[in-house]
């Protein structure tokens, strides 16, 4: 008998959607850092936990694409928690930014390989690229503006990524598309094999 498997995509994207949009609203100035709790409880839950488990289905499913963005993000908020609750505080600021600026260089390599893939899904590798990148500049030139600019960068990101996940459950249930996602340049399914 075959078994088919759902597609992880919509699970990992508003998992990273929804805790990218916490943490961005602190970055952008929107909220003080008094929310942070909230954020790494949602980075533990739903940004690490569900993303990784998104992305041991995408292995399953044969994706190594999605394998490896979800895994990787994943891996990204555990980190983030953990940076946070041990070491905040303790590590040089321009430290962090090479944090930030290693996460960023990765995310542009997967933005490269997204261009195989919708325009949204283009689209929210490319804000988040931009994002980490503004967030190291500033962090090594203690530079608040451009880390807030960062913030905001964040936002766009995290809407895209909830708008893929939405379209991807929504289209995924019509079997057509309801909502747009842009032109496909190699697979008609986003994130999944």
């Amino acid at each position: 008998m075959e078994s088919k498997f759902g597609n992880p995509a919509p699970l990992g994207l508003i998992g990273f959607a929804s805790t990218t949009w916490l943490l961005s609203m602190i970055n952008a100035g929107w909220t003080s850092a008094d929310g942070l709790g909230v954020v790494l409880a949602m980075a533990l839950a739903y940004g690490g936990t569900a993303q990784a488990l998104a992305g041991i289905l995408a292995y399953i499913r044969g994706n190594t694409f999605a394998t490896v963005a979800f895994l990787s993000y994943g891996a990204f908020w555990w980190s983030f928690v953990l940076f946070v609750k041990f070491f905040l505080g303790k590590t040089p600021e321009p430290f962090v930014g090479w944090y930030l600026f290693v996460w960023g260089v990765f995310t542009f390599y997967m933005w490269i390989a997204s261009f195989r893939h919708n325009m949204v899904l283009q689209l929210v590798f490319l804000t988040l690229w931009i994002t980490f990148f503004l967030l190291a500049i500033g962090k090594w030139f203690g530079a608040d503006l451009i880390g807030m600019l960062g913030g905001y960068m964040g936002l766009i990101c995290a809407l895209l990524a909830g708008y893929l996940s939405a379209a991807e459950v929504i289209n995924g249930d019509y079997q057509r598309e309801v909502l747009p996602v842009g032109p496909y340049v190699a697979k008609p399914d986003v994130l999944t094999a």
